[in-house]
């Protein structure tokens, strides 16, 4: 008798602990996944609300050591920015898809991410190149 209520209050404990883990794993997972969005660019709008003010925010901390600076920081801060929404996503849905039990390789995860933010931005400077995509003209000059 003493035993089966010791083993249901060890069962209750170990049930109480892996649950609220493994919900705010979710909840964290679920905030990392939208926050990933809104800086990814697989949302359309994000862009003129997220993006380009924290690539601007960027251009203008490098333009504090030298005015030349500033565009290449603009691009550098925006391509981050990006590559960092893409990696937020990954870690948010790896969080909310992914069974407790299995183990998580943080490094390999790390650089599959990478790999597909710096494909794709070379995928958009292509399509650029090839004058499949247009930019606007202030990048370029008038």
């Amino acid at each position: 008798m003493i035993s089966s209520k010791k083993s249901e209050q060890e069962l209750s404990s170990q049930t109480s602990e892996s649950l609220p883990k493994t919900l705010l794993q979710k909840l964290r997972g679920g905030f990392f996944l939208v926050i990933g969005y809104l800086l990814s660019p697989l949302c359309w709008w994000n862009d003129l609300i997220f993006n380009l003010p924290i690539a601007y925010f960027f251009g203008y901390i490098c333009s504090l050591f030298s005015h030349k600076l500033m565009m290449p920081g603009v691009i550098v801060g925006y391509w981050l920015s990006n590559i960092i929404g893409i990696l937020l996503m990954q870690a948010g849905a790896i969080d909310v898809l992914q069974k407790q039990s299995q183990e998580r390789n943080l490094k390999k995860e790390l650089l599959t991410g990478l790999l597909s933010s710096t494909a794709y931005t070379f995928l958009i400077l292509a399509l650029i190149q090839f004058k499949i995509l247009d930019t606007p003209n202030f990048f370029f000059g008038s």
